[in-house]
């Protein structure tokens, strides 16, 4: 991925975020708090979270622990198959969290030994937050229930968090542009 690519895709990810938040739709605000304790959402996100772990695991090098790829295959398929049953509370929290983890290595990749582009950093640092709230909603899903219940308790609360959103994701867009 180039880093244009790796700059332009989070930037529209946060405008297609920002902008239905920013404007209040009803929609967007009832899917939101809907998230967390979704069922049939979070059994398609951990699906696909699960499914490119294992795809990473079937794909991995004999440098990382390739020689034992079966085992860990069988070993991580079957805890995602025992994560249905035995976990499902906050399925889609979860799933999308280990999304972020797995997706962050691409982006992070593009922008490598980019030294001289400074401005990489507004996504690199974009990326750098999405693994910190990653790796803390993964561990404490039911932190992004209550920051919902907060977050949509008063408008203002919630529009501003979508013109935030909307506005860094303009600056990434205009930042990947100047990265051609």
């Amino acid at each position: 991925m180039s880093l244009f690519t790796a700059t332009l895709i989070p930037g529209l990810l946060l405008i297609a975020f920002g902008a239905p938040l920013l404007l209040g739709l009803s929609t967007a605000v009832a899917a939101l708090k809907a998230f967390p304790r979704s069922a049939p959402v979070g059994y398609g996100v951990f699906t696909a979270a699960a499914a490119w772990f294992l795809f990473n695991v079937s794909h991995l090098s004999n440098a990382d622990f390739g020689e034992y790829r079966l085992w860990l295959f069988i070993g991580f398929a079957a805890i995602a198959a025992l994560s249905f049953t035995c976990v499902p509370d906050f399925l889609g929290v979860r799933g999308a969290s280990a999304l972020v983890l797995i997706g962050a290595m691409p982006f992070l990749d593009a922008a490598y030994m980019q030294y001289d582009r400074p401005a990489r950093l507004f996504m690199v640092t974009l990326v750098y937050v999405a693994i910190a709230a990653a790796i803390w909603l993964g561990a404490q899903p039911w932190r992004l229930r209550d920051f919902f219940g907060w977050l949509f308790a008063r408008p203002a609360r919630f529009r501003g968090l979508g013109g935030l959103l909307l506005a860094y994701g303009l600056l990434l867009c205009c930042v990947a542009f100047t990265l051609r």
